[in-house]
């Protein structure tokens, strides 16, 4: 298991999001966020063992999580915590189209954008990588997620 400290390793490489102080499953996977900008973010990961299917490739799940993770990082702002956030931004709905196959060892790269918003509501297209020892890279999987944003519990008011 990895179980990364991604808000610190965010933070030293001057990229800061609150989000990431409380996400055990972004720790979990061991993710590197390499850029973060207003509906924009990158991250990578290494594929383990552990994140495997029963034929030796990367499990739908974990790619699929993977590609959430570089979603909610574009879709929500960086602020200095959650509790200033009056508005968090989730997903009302997201659909993953499988490409290729990633296998172990390989190095997972999820790049998402901001597409179109309306209102409360947003549009996302994120793309997943898969890079071998090698060098070479594939698309592995196209991500879009539909976002809205809602009233954050934990808010504190300045009034």
């Amino acid at each position: 298991m990895a179980d990364i400290d991604v808000a610190a390793q965010a933070q030293e490489h001057g990229l800061d999001h609150s989000i990431l102080e409380h996400d055990a499953t972004a720790r979990w996977l061991g993710l590197t966020v390499e850029h973060l900008a207003p509906g924009e973010a990158t991250i990578a990961m290494m594929l383990r063992p552990e994140m495997l299917n029963g034929f030796s490739m990367a499990h739908g799940g974990m790619v699929f999580a993977f590609a959430d993770t570089a979603f909610a990082l574009a879709c929500n702002p960086s602020a200095a915590s959650l509790s200033d956030m009056e508005l968090i931004t989730v997903a009302s709905g997201a659909d993953i189209s499988f490409i290729s196959s990633a296998l172990p060892g390989e190095t997972l790269r999820a790049v998402a954008g901001h597409r179109a918003s309306a209102g409360r509501s947003g549009v996302y297209d994120v793309e997943v990588t898969a890079s071998s020892p090698d060098g070479s890279s594939r698309v592995i999987a196209e991500f879009r997620g539909r976002s809205r944003a809602v009233p954050n519990p934990a808010f504190r008011s300045r009034s």
